[in-house]
């Protein structure tokens, strides 16, 4: 049902907390398959996939590239981009699989981005403040998570390898229109 892509910089830590979250969908089915993008060649993220279960896919390039690279590996009719180190609430699965059979009966297509949480162990700041900010004019932004369908990704021309910040330029091509903020929250670290 759901392929999920995450980007990694080969730290171990993130990329684990993120694949913690996942489990219980892998468990219930509605995760098909998790591709660990590595841009470092440290080794490290290669051994979490093995252990997990993960597919690994060494990449050079810039982060979009990595994105992008993952998308085409992914085997799934449905994606969702993670960044390493975010990690979904329990709610998640329930309401990914209503929202994956809504977007299919409607014939509408529109794609999913989960609820903001900072996390409760994180000092907070002035920079925060502004960050809350601007996420209330500009919208949602991409270490929130995407979930689209292959199809819509691939209409909109998914995330463009050399273009400077590719998931800002995703997100404003979804528009609020086709675009549903979820109420799973996503802990950003």
């Amino acid at each position: 049902m759901l392929s999920v892509i995450i980007p990694t910089e080969g730290v171990e830590q993130p990329a684990v907390a993120t694949l913690a979250a996942l489990v219980p969908g892998a468990a219930a089915g509605v995760v098909c398959e998790v591709l660990l993008v590595d841009r470092a060649r440290s080794g490290v993220i290669e051994r979490v996939a093995d252990v997990a279960g993960c597919r690994f896919l060494p990449f050079e390039g810039s982060h979009a590239a990595a994105l992008a690279a993952g998308a085409r590996q992914a085997r799934s009719p449905w994606l969702m981009f993670l960044h390493a180190g975010a990690v979904l609430d329990s709610g998640w699965i329930e309401e990914t699989v209503q929202f994956i059979q809504g977007v299919s009966t409607s014939g509408r297509p529109r794609a999913g981005i989960f609820r903001y949480a900072r996390s409760p162990y994180a000092d907070t700041g002035l920079c925060d403040g502004f960050k809350f900010v601007a996420r209330m004019i500009a919208g949602p932004s991409a270490d929130q998570g995407l979930l689209i369908a292959r199809d819509h990704y691939d209409r909109l021309g998914g995330y463009a390898p050399n273009a400077r910040r590719s998931e800002a330029r995703l997100l404003r091509q979804l528009g609020r229109s086709s675009r549903t903020l979820l109420r799973s929250r996503i802990i950003v670290a």
